[in-house]
C-alpha cells in the first residue's frame, strides 16, 4: 500500500511539514520532533515561505537524502503552473521513492493522474467551487489538500468558521482531507481539529518558520498536542 494511503487511514491525525526549503537538516529537524510526513517542492515560486525552487535535477540528490531518513510519506509539489510540469520529472519521482504529489487542480496536466508510482492528491482554495468535488471519487485521488483560507488572511488564527469549512469537506469529499497552515496554527488547535474531521494537519513557513530551531520548536509542539 503506497504510505500515503496507509497514513491517512490511521485512526491518529497525522503531522506532515511541508518544508520551507529542501534542506537535508530541515527535514531532519522534523523528523526528530516527530513529524509523520514531509513534503518538497521543484518548479515553483512559494508564496507563503517566498523561496523559488529550481527543476528536479537540483536537488535529487537531496531528495535520495532526505528518502533515507524515514519511511513515512514523503510528497512533491511538481509546479506552480500546468506549464511547468514537466513528464520526464514525474517519471524520476517514482525512482527517488517519492509517495504522492501535491498541486492545485487546475495545475494539474491530466497524465499526472496516472503517473506511476505517484499517489494523486490536488488542493482547492477558497474560489473553488466545491459542488465539483462529488465528482472527484471517478478518478484515481487519494486526498483533498483544503488550502481554502484566502492569501490576505494568511497568518491570522484559526476561527470557528475555518473548522466548519474543513468539517463540510471532510464530510462530503469522501477523501481524506489534508489542512495546511494558511492560518498561524497552533498546538492549542488540535483538539478542534481533530473534532473537524480532517486526516492529517501539514505544517508549513507560517507555522513553522524557516530555520531548524523553528521547526523543531513547533513540531515539537503539535507532537505532543496530536499525541496527548
Amino acid at each position: 500500500m503506497n504510505r500515503l494511503r496507509q497514513a491517512l487511514h490511521e485512526p491518529k491525525l497525522q503531522l506532515f511539514v511541508s518544508l520551507p526549503s529542501n534542506d537535508l537538516n530541515l527535514a531532519k529537524a522534523a523528523l526528530q520532533e516527530g513529524a509523520d510526513g514531509l513534503k518538497v517542492h521543484i518548479n515553483v515560486d512559494h508564496r507563503a515561505s517566498g523561496n523559488s525552487f529550481g527543476p528536479l535535477s537540483e536537488y535529487a540528490e537531496t531528495f535520495r537524502s532526505i528518502r533515507s531518513q524515514f519511511n513515512g510519506p514523503l510528497g512533491i509539489v511538481p509546479g506552480g503552473s500546468l506549464e511547468s510540469i514537466n513528464p520526464q520529472e514525474i517519471e524520476q519521482l517514482g525512482d527517488l521513492d517519492v509517495d504522492f504529489f501535491s498541486i492545485y487542480a487546475w495545475h494539474m496536466p491530466t497524465f499526472l493522474l496516472h503517473a506511476p508510482k505517484l499517489a494523486a492528491t490536488f488542493a482547492i482554495d477558497s474560489q473553488f467551487d466545491t459542488k465539483l468535488l462529488e465528482a472527484a471519487k471517478a478518478f484515481p485521488i487519494e486526498a483533498l489538500e483544503a488550502s481554502v483560507i484566502p492569501s490576505s488572511e494568511y497568518g491570522t488564527p484559526l476561527n470557528f468558521a475555518d473548522l466548519l469549512r474543513y468539517r463540510w469537506l471532510a464530510q462530503t469529499a469522501n477523501l481524506p482531507v489534508i489542512v495546511p497552515s494558511q492560518r498561524k496554527l497552533v498546538a492549542a488547535d488540535v483538539p478542534a481539529l481533530k473534532d473537524s474531521g480532517v486526516k492529517a494537519l501539514l505544517l508549513g513557513a507560517v507555522v513553522v518558520g524557516k530555520s531548524a530551531d523553528e521547526i523543531q520548536r513547533a513540531v515539537h509542539d503539535f507532537r505532543n498536542a496530536i499525541d496527548s
